[in-house]
């Protein structure tokens, strides 16, 4: 069963992530109305929602680009940085939402920073769990029950799934921001202002596989645990 849900979201986040650079390629031949850069783009939405104190910089990658709060750094690919197209508008915009979701102290977001800690010990205390049922069930015998594993599975998997969930409407949120700021700003219009839109429609459904693949799986181990009540 747990394959079959492996196989099954492995496929679909294929899918929607050969679909996304598809048209990521697609529209990076759409010239935009200005011929600005992705950095023009970010630095313009930053000053004209009122967002000083953020930067904008270039790392290496492709579709690497993501927001820092940590340090509160618009990161943007190569492509993005230097692109003069609808697709670099589009992301470019897109992680300026985050800074300004940020700047705006919205709960979701906020929420999710919340989360990241709580994730990173999961991840970690799941590995060590795998590693312990790998040598207890082959080498170390009762070096840790089956019973009190599949708990700590379970609790893992369930801030995986919150942090999956509530990363939705924070990316959601960013692409509405995104979207109108490039209407109302003449960056795009039209048939470009539609492929931004479906840029990040495709962008948003690889956090829609994530998270209903978190689900799944922490069904999976539920459905174990309280199978093992019966």
């Amino acid at each position: 069963m747990l394959l079959i849900i492996f196989v099954v979201f492995m496929l679909a986040s294929w899918i929607v992530s050969s679909q996304l650079k598809s048209r990521f390629k697609r529209y990076s031949q759409t010239p935009i109305s200005g011929g600005m850069s992705g950095r023009e783009i970010a630095e313009k939405m930053l000053r004209d929602s009122g967002v000083y104190d953020v930067k904008v910089l270039s790392v290496g990658g492709q579709l690497s680009d993501h927001y820092n709060p940590a340090n509160k750094t618009v990161n943007l690919s190569a492509e993005v940085y230097q692109g003069r197209n609808v697709a670099a508008a589009a992301v470019a915009a897109h992680e300026c939402g985050h800074a300004i979701q940020h700047a705006r102290a919205y709960a979701p977001l906020q929420l999710r920073s919340a989360l990241v800690p709580l994730q990173n010990v999961s991840a970690k205390m799941l590995n060590i769990i795998f590693i312990a049922m790998f040598f207890g069930a082959f080498m170390l015998p009762n070096v840790i029950s089956f019973d009190l594993a599949l708990i700590i599975i379970i609790a893992c998997y369930s801030v995986f799934t919150a942090f999956a969930v509530i990363t939705l409407p924070v990316e959601i949120n960013a692409s509405q921001r995104a979207l109108a700021w490039l209407n109302t700003s003449g960056i795009t219009g039209g048939r470009s202002h539609e492929e931004a839109k479906d840029a990040l429609k495709w962008a948003a459904y690889t956090y829609v596989v994530a998270a209903l693949s978190a689900m799944a799986t922490l069904a999976y181990y539920l459905m174990i645990f309280f199978s093992r009540r019966d």
